[in-house]
This record gives structure tokens, C-alpha cells and sequence, in this order.
């Protein structure tokens, strides 16, 4: 049993780079969902809005990725747009409804043959995505890498931005939530009337958190191609949206730090798990499982560990039970 391995393998994805684009939707959505009460099903379209935007305008234009960043973020606020002005007026469970299915319809249009030379089709779009980025990398040219943590040369310079955007993302969401527009918000997913009796413009501040969270988990997309070097329609299902507010109902709904938190112990355990067994069964310590069901086991652990969280301790480890209440009138 080489626990070492275990150990290096599991803190490089706690902090890695799956970490990093999971926590940035998962931020995303507690700016929506979490202070706003807004049931966004569909946060992987923002998220592939800027996957695909990196991917059309660096491979399909041959233009920069900085102009592919602002593309991503134009494309993330249309689509708010899009979802938002015929729903937020309405209950809560219409938008749940609306943004799982566009999710789903954005993830098949940009798989479609139709579309194959803008987006590529079932295979994507694939090539160095994030040249420009990488020609940045400030770190020596013959690093290997680090003592505990297996990450290259190039991992490492993303991982290094990527933390750098949530740490902005969280400042972001600690200052919005103590202004005054974070009081209404808040006030919004406790009680809408009772803003809308104040004068406030419910639907204006609705709109403006879902664009808010549709472009910080358009970011987490941008990082997903500048550190993939390839967007995949697939990897865009609703499961993603699934487990990023997994993340969030781990470390707390309505918490700055809780996105954070839950999305390094989600792959903590995601990975730890995964590791332990494999080596486990190759050592001979499990003779009841083959190495190809660890991946499929890991995720049943997972759910059973979600469920005795949602049993004993619902509002996550920093959450507060009350601030799962949602007003769905």
C-alpha cells in the first residue's frame, strides 16, 4: 500500500485544478442560489459559454484568448438575459425548469453536426487553447515539480491564477454581501413581498445575482480550457451543475468561505476515496471489487456521505439551517 501516492494524488486534485472550476461555479451559484434563492439548475451552459468562447475565438478565429475572456463574459450575461427576463417574474421551480433544460439544449447545439466547424461537434474543439496564457508562465523553464504535489510546469501556473480568481471572486461576493445590494438580495430569498413593499425593483436585482454567478462560472470555464487545451460538449452535463451545488450544500449555502471550503473536501474525499481503493485492491486488502468498479464505488460513498449530511447537518458545515429556506411563491 503506497500511501504516499495516495496522498500526494489526493491533495493535488483537493487544490488542483478540477478544484478550482468546480469552486468557481459553486461560488457562482451561492451568489445565486445561496443569497438570492434563485433555483439555477443550469450553471454548466455559463460555465460552457466560457469554455466555448475560449475555444471558438482562439481555434475557429485564430484570435487572442484575452478577447476570448471578454467573449465569455458578453456570452455568460446574454444568457442570464435569456433565462431571466421571461422567468424571474414567475416561481422559483420555472427557472429550475427553464435553466436545466437550456443547459442541456446549449450542451446538444454546440455537439450538433450542424454547427461541427464553429464548435467542433461530438469531438470538440482541440489544440493550445491557451497559448497566450501559458507564454505568461513566470516559473523557471526546467521545473519539475513540487516535493508533495504533482503538478507541471504548466498545472502549476494555472492553478497559481485559478486560486488567484476565486480568492478575487470570494473578496467579490464578501463586499457585495455586506453593501446594501446584499441586504436586498438577501431580503429577496427571505421574503420577496416584503422588499417589494420597500419599493425595490425585485426583478432588477434577480437578474443582476444570476448574471452576476453566470460570469464568475464562466470563468471557471475559461480556466477548464486554458488548463485542458480542449473543450468537450460532453463533459457539459447537468451532473456538473449537480456537483457543484454539492460543493456548496458541503461548506454552507450563504457563506463567503463555503464554495471554497466544500469544493477542496468534495475532491478530498472524490479522491481520497478513489486512490485508497485502488491501491487497496491492488495490494490485496480487497479482493471483492476489480479495479474498474473503484470509479463507480467512490461515487456511491460519496452520495451515502451526502445523505447522512443532508440527515444530521442540512445548512453544511458553516451554513445556518435558515438560510435554506426559499421562498418559491
Amino acid at each position: 500500500m503506497d500511501w504516499s501516492f495516495v496522498l500526494t494524488q489526493t491533495l493535488t486534485q483537493a487544490i488542483g485544478i478540477q478544484a478550482i472550476i468546480y469552486c468557481l461555479a459553486a461560488i457562482g451559484l451561492n451568489v445565486q442560489f445561496g443569497y438570492t434563492g434563485l433555483l439555477n439548475f443550469g450553471q454548466v451552459a455559463f460555465v460552457a459559454a466560457g469554455s466555448y468562447a475560449v475555444g471558438v475565438i482562439v481555434l475557429t478565429f485564430d484570435l487572442s484568448l484575452w478577447l476570448a475572456i471578454l467573449v465569455g463574459i458578453v456570452v455568460a450575461t446574454i444568457i442570464a438575459l435569456i433565462l431571466g427576463i421571461p422567468t424571474l417574474r414567475l416561481r422559483a421551480d420555472y427557472l429550475a425548469i427553464v435553466t436545466i433544460a437550456f443547459s442541456e439544449l446549449v450542451r446538444l447545439t454546440v455537439r450538433s453536426i450542424a454547427f461541427r466547424d464553429v464548435f467542433g461537434g461530438a469531438q470538440g474543439l482541440n489544440g493550445k487553447l491557451g497559448q497566450d496564457f501559458h507564454d505568461t508562465n513566470p516559473l523557471p523553464a526546467d521545473f519539475q515539480s513540487l516535493p508533495i504535489l504533482s503538478w507541471t510546469r504548466q498545472d502549476l501556473w494555472v492553478v497559481i491564477v485559478g486560486w488567484i480568481l476565486v480568492a478575487f471572486f470570494t473578496f467579490l461576493v464578501w463586499m457585495l454581501v455586506r453593501s446594501p445590494w446584499g441586504r436586498i438580495v438577501r431580503g429577496i430569498r427571505e421574503d420577496e413581498n416584503a422588499v417589494v413593499s420597500l419599493g425595490k425593483n425585485v426583478f432588477a436585482y434577480k437578474l443582476q445575482a444570476l448574471i452576476l454567478g453566470g460570469i464568475i462560472g464562466a470563468f471557471g470555464g475559461i480556466v477548464w480550457a486554458v488548463a485542458k487545451q480542449s473543450v468537450q460538449p460532453d463533459t457539459f452535463r447537468p451532473e456538473f451543475t449537480f456537483f457543484a451545488y454539492t460543493i456548496l450544500l458541503l461548506g454552507g449555502a450563504a457563506r463567503v468561505m463555503g464554495p471554497v471550503v466544500g469544493a477542496i473536501l468534495f475532491w478530498i474525499v472524490l479522491a481520497g476515496t478513489g486512490e485508497f481503493l485502488g491501491q487497496a485492491i491492488q495490494a490485496g486488502w480487497i479482493d471483492f471489487l476489480q479495479p474498474t468498479d473503484v470509479g463507480n464505488i467512490r461515487f456511491v460513498l460519496m452520495g451515502s456521505g451526502l445523505i447522512a449530511l443532508m440527515v444530521f447537518r442540512p445548512q453544511g458545515i458553516f451554513g445556518d439551517r435558515r438560510e435554506l429556506a426559499l421562498d418559491a411563491k
